[in-house]
């Protein structure tokens, strides 16, 4: 019966949790689907041709306004990377997508407070700078040539076929006739419903593996692990154990911070939560696609200037926030088992579920549901449901030199998405041969 109560206690409070940040989830992936449906992918590769502040500037903007699934983000990092942008746009944009996007925010203030989202929006910017310093210091130019030599043999990762979707409106006409058009509903149905496809594993396994942490590891534990007798040390060793309790969860993206709210209630310090979020684009799994994209030596090189990045942010961001008083007093995050209770979060979500209906049946009704199957395809196509897009010249953005291929017969091509396949078209000077898959 104890084992029974003990897991019953855990569903629970990840059941409580869910219930607290459903709505803002809803809101957050809709939010971001709009700015995606907007942005063209192609646009994306164009600007972050070198590593110049402007293009990382751009990159990390860019970033924040594409997918929150770390694997899909890894994935489209290389993606263009191997269309030209540089690897250090490229990496900014990657840490950019995972760290400084929108629903992250919402549900960092809602489980911990604002103050979180606050430290996650100024630590994002500063470990982007650090890790550009980073690697014009100690990555050489061979390394990076060797990288890219790498990423061109086209090794299979993960979330593939997602990175290789651009479900951007391709009608014209201004911002808001876009949004409202009937390509412009479908866009976002597609990304929204793709976006959730693509995460919802991961914020499962971190809301059960919070919720269980939080019944069964004792206060005490924690309270040891982060120093919490001594403050001193306890501000100098949370940001250096954080990343590495979230390379070992195997959790990433959003779904880390239930986790990152039950740490914060056991001690861990400011600076510490922080850059235990930061850590989702170091663990482990990630770290064998780097090895499958890159090679070895840049995963290690990858490995060692993230982990110090991302120390260095939390650090940054402690004695920032500290020395400004915002760091909050009180250890409050919500980690409890309170059920569904009548109040404005009871009613946030029955609004927002009746978005997501609605996005959803948009999703199926307009012939999404094949792309669900191509989610994880190799970065060279997606095999029976693709096929060659028109020759170079004959659409809009010929210029980009975009092979884009359609989906017809599925319902993609009469609302104008296309499936880009940028991650398979060699640069001039490559063998296109190398495009393989593990």
């Amino acid at each position: 019966m104890r084992v029974l109560d003990g897991l019953g206690h855990a569903l629970g409070l990840a059941g409580s949790m869910t219930w607290q940040i459903t709505w803002s989830l809803i809101l957050g992936f809709t939010l971001s689907a709009v700015v995606q449906a907007l942005v063209r992918r192609e646009t994306v590769a164009r600007l972050l041709g070198d590593d110049k502040p402007k293009a990382l500037a751009v990159a990390t903007g860019l970033g924040a306004a594409s997918s929150s699934c770390s694997y899909a983000a890894v994935a489209l990092a290389r993606a263009l990377f191997r269309r030209g942008a540089s690897f250090t746009a490229a990496m900014a944009f990657e840490i950019a997508s995972t760290n400084l996007v929108i629903e992250l925010g919402i549900i960092l203030a809602l489980l911990l407070s604002w103050q979180f989202t606050l430290a996650e929006f100024v630590g994002g910017p500063i470990m982007i700078v650090l890790m550009a310093v980073a690697f014009r210091l100690f990555v050489r130019k061979r390394l990076i040539d060797a990288a890219r030599r790498q990423a061109d043999k086209g090794v299979a990762g993960s979330m593939e076929g997602h990175a290789a979707m651009d479900m951007s409106i391709k009608s014209g006409g201004g911002f808001w006739r876009r949004l409202a058009s009937r390509d412009g509903y479908t866009s976002v149905s597609h990304i929204f419903v793709m976006e959730w496809a693509a995460v919802i594993r991961d914020i499962a396994a971190g809301l059960l593996i919070a919720g269980a942490i939080a019944a069964w590891v004792p206060d005490s534990f924690w309270q040891r692990l982060f120093l919490t007798g001594h403050p001193l040390a306890a501000k100098l060793w949370g940001p250096l154990i954080g990343p590495v309790i979230s390379l070992l969860s195997f959790v990433c993206s959003i779904g880390n911070v239930p986790l990152a709210a039950v740490l914060w209630n056991g001690g861990i310090s400011f600076g510490g939560v922080i850059s235990f979020i930061f850590a989702d684009l170091i663990i482990l799994p990630i770290l064998v696609i780097y090895r499958k994209y890159y090679g070895t030596r840049m995963m290690f090189a990858l490995l060692g200037i993230f982990y110090a990045t991302m120390v260095a942010g939390g650090y940054i961001v402690e004695f920032l926030f500290g020395g400004l008083g915002l760091i909050p007093a009180e250890r409050t995050a919500k980690v409890t088992d309170t059920g569904i209770q009548w109040n404005y979060t009871t009613v946030l979500n029955i609004v927002f579920l009746l978005l997501a209906a609605a996005l959803l049946v948009r999703f199926f009704s307009s012939g999404g549901g094949p792309m669900l199957k191509m989610m994880g395809g190799g970065p060279g196509g997606h095999g029976q449901y693709a096929h060659p897009g028109p020759e170079p010249g004959e659409h809009d953005h010929a210029d980009h030199d975009q092979a884009d291929h359609d989906h017809a017969g599925h319902g993609y091509a009469g609302h104008g998405h296309t499936a880009s396949r940028a991650a398979a078209v060699p640069r001039p000077g490559h063998d296109p041969g190398g495009d393989t898959r593990c």
